[in-house]
């Protein structure tokens, strides 16, 4: 368990007799930590959603093929990557509250320069540093989550992933609302950074302060370094699930205008379906482990993905895909939760550790996934691209049966 200072607890509860045992603190107090704590994960959800659901009108605006997109797409990964090996070291020098509120902070201020691109390569540029920033923002909000997971001494990651996947559809209404008041993606983005500010602004406080631990050079070890065979087989799981998911966030909307041709104001509607289910989803993962088992929702949620696309790319039609994109997300919703959870359990590895591990491995599927599907639908087509990720729902389910991963 990290070790946590409780002198920011003094500007909270100013009257409060403070001790170092968190189980005595007024449970209101600690709901307002929890909640404080899955608002930053509604922030960082609602800057990635804000930036999604106008990818086709920067599409359009920038005049990009599919090639073109899938190209300029990649430089979101590539920061991501360069990123990483940095991140942890800038949340263990400052901490993972400071780190959290700044790297918060920087990710939704790089939407207005993506609104601000006139060229290819502007774009591209921003999306370099929108994904520096997002990677520093997504290991430093983990670490957080996990330290407030650890105060509760339960369970309640998959209320923070909840969270961000309701924060999905939440940016996809006001995309809605932005497309049809005529707003261009740059004014659609300040709006989005003043609402994020305020979220900082008023939330900030509440976040829980650890100790920085100085570790010396020769202690210091990668987590890549001999890791546990079973989290790597979880990074593979949720790499296959979030390389699914990130499709849906950066080619819904696109897939829905080339290929189902919806109308110009229904654009939106499988990205928006897609974040209901999985919202959904997530907030019932909880409930459903405890009443099917783990292993039993890892196998359904495997085929509900695979079920979800090949609907969509046999159906293309508006009602068949709004509902495949439903399937698509409630599928994907219990994944990463599970997986968390599982890792959490292992004894032989430190919790902070398996999570970073497998969040390392399933984000690269996040990032990597929807270039790859630009590159495929200009060879082919965007349904044939839809085609092939279908297949790593199989993966999942067949991964999950064969090995005894879950319960």
């Amino acid at each position: 368990m990290p070790l946590i200072d409780y002198s920011f607890l003094s500007k909270i509860l100013p009257k409060a007799k403070i001790k170092k045992s968190f189980r005595k603190l007024k449970s209101d107090y600690l709901f307002r930590i929890r909640i404080a704590m899955a608002l930053f994960f509604f922030g960082k959800g609602f800057c990635f959603a804000t930036w999604a659901s106008r990818i086709p009108d920067l599409k359009l605006s920038l005049h990009l093929s599919e090639a073109d997109l899938g190209s300029i797409l990649f430089f979101l990964p590539i920061g991501q990557l360069i990123a990483m090996p940095f991140s942890g070291k800038i949340v263990s020098r400052f901490g993972s509250q400071k780190t959290t509120i700044y790297g918060t902070l920087f990710y939704s201020f790089f939407l207005i320069f993506l609104g601000l691109a006139t060229t290819s390569w502007q774009l591209a540029l921003a999306l370099f540093f929108f994904g520096v920033s997002g990677n520093v923002c997504n290991i430093a909000s983990n670490t957080q989550g996990v330290v407030t997971q650890q105060l509760y001494e339960r369970p309640i990651m998959g209320f923070f992933h909840g969270s961000w996947s309701l924060a999905g559809f939440f940016g996809a209404l006001v995309s809605l609302l932005m497309i049809y008041l005529g707003f261009s993606p740059f004014i659609h983005f300040i709006i989005a950074f003043i609402f994020v500010i305020l979220l900082i602004a008023f939330n900030s406080k509440y976040l829980v302060k650890t100790k920085i631990i100085k570790i010396k050079a020769k202690e210091r070890k990668s987590i890549f370094q001999f890791p546990d065979k079973v989290l790597i087989w979880f990074g593979l799981i949720s790499f296959c699930c979030m390389a699914s998911e990130g499709i849906m966030f950066d080619w819904s909307g696109v897939y829905f205008k080339e290929i189902v041709q919806a109308p110009a104001t229904l654009v939106t509607l499988g990205y928006t379906s897609f974040m209901i289910t999985m919202a959904t989803g997530r907030f019932l993962s909880d409930f459903l482990v405890q009443k099917y088992g783990s292993k039993k929702i890892m196998i359904l949620s495997g085929i509900v993905i695979t079920l979800g696309l090949y609907t969509a790319v046999i159906l293309p039609y508006l009602i068949t895909c709004t509902v495949a994109f439903m399937l698509v997300g409630f599928g994907v919703s219990n994944v990463v939760p599970i997986v968390f959870n599982e890792a959490g359990k292992i004894k032989t590895v430190a919790t902070e550790t398996a999570l970073t591990l497998i969040s390392s491995i399933s984000f690269l599927g996040f990032l990597i996934g929807p270039p790859i599907i630009g590159y495929i639908a200009e060879v082919t087509n965007l349904r044939y691209s839809f085609a092939t990720i279908g297949v790593l729902g199989i993966f999942i389910s067949i991964v999950t049966y064969r090995k005894k991963l879950f319960k």
